[in-house]
């Protein structure tokens, strides 16, 4: 499974390369506003500097909502960097331009995918990945999970090649459920991807492991 960061902050993207476990970037308008980058051509460039950082797929969201726009600002992303995917909403106007850039060799990201029938007609556009965001089905008491892996059963019924990108990933018992369901990728924080680090008898290993040094040591 690969680990995409959910952030537009510089400073997490190189922490997490660091790590030795990062495979992409997915961003969107609000975390770049979160980071305090406005204006397309500041936009523009800061996707490129993530790009100089990681080896893997950056995820750049458009904000026009028609078919025309789509493709106009699709084609400006993708120009950036070969990394970039562009991030597409499921919508009617979407899922035409999905189409087209996929005919384009372009790679699509599908966002704000809520339904297997919407993670359908992205796989049918041959979107790259399809994403759906389980963190915001779990707040209005809807399985998230359970989503994401009628989502696996459909695409292996049908051998689709567009890989599930598990989105609004809220803390790190959400990677492992996915890992266990057959998500291809989860975008999350880097909080949460650090907490699989975690565990007390970890701890109180290597805690036992130094005392014991220190007294052999002494």
């Amino acid at each position: 499974m690969k680990f995409f960061i959910d952030t537009a902050n510089l400073s997490q993207i190189k922490e997490a390369e660091a790590l030795g476990i990062l495979d992409g970037v997915t961003t969107n308008p609000s975390l770049m506003a979160k980071e305090g980058i406005t204006g397309e051509k500041n936009i523009k460039n800061h996707y490129k500097e993530i790009c100089k950082i990681v080896t893997g797929h950056v995820s750049a969201e458009v904000i026009a909502t028609d078919y025309e726009g789509m493709i106009r600002e699709g084609k400006e992303l993708a120009a950036l960097d070969p990394l970039i995917v562009v991030k597409v909403p499921m919508t009617k106007e979407g899922i035409k331009a999905i189409k087209y850039f996929t005919k384009q060799g372009i790679k699509t990201n599908c966002t704000l995918v809520f339904s297997v029938g919407q993670a359908l007609l992205a796989a049918k556009a041959g979107a790259t990945y399809v994403s759906p965001f389980l963190g915001r089905l779990d707040d209005v008491a809807t399985d998230g999970l359970n989503l994401i892996a009628e989502i696996r059963l459909v695409y292996d019924n049908y051998n689709y090649q567009t890989q599930i990108l598990a989105a609004s990933i809220r803390h790190t018992m959400h990677i492992v459920d996915c890992a266990k369901i057959g998500a291809d990728v989860i975008t999350a924080p880097l909080s949460a991807m650090e907490g699989l680090f975690n565990h007390p008898l970890t701890d109180l290993g290597l805690k036992k492991f130094l005392e014991d040094y220190n007294k052999l040591n002494s």
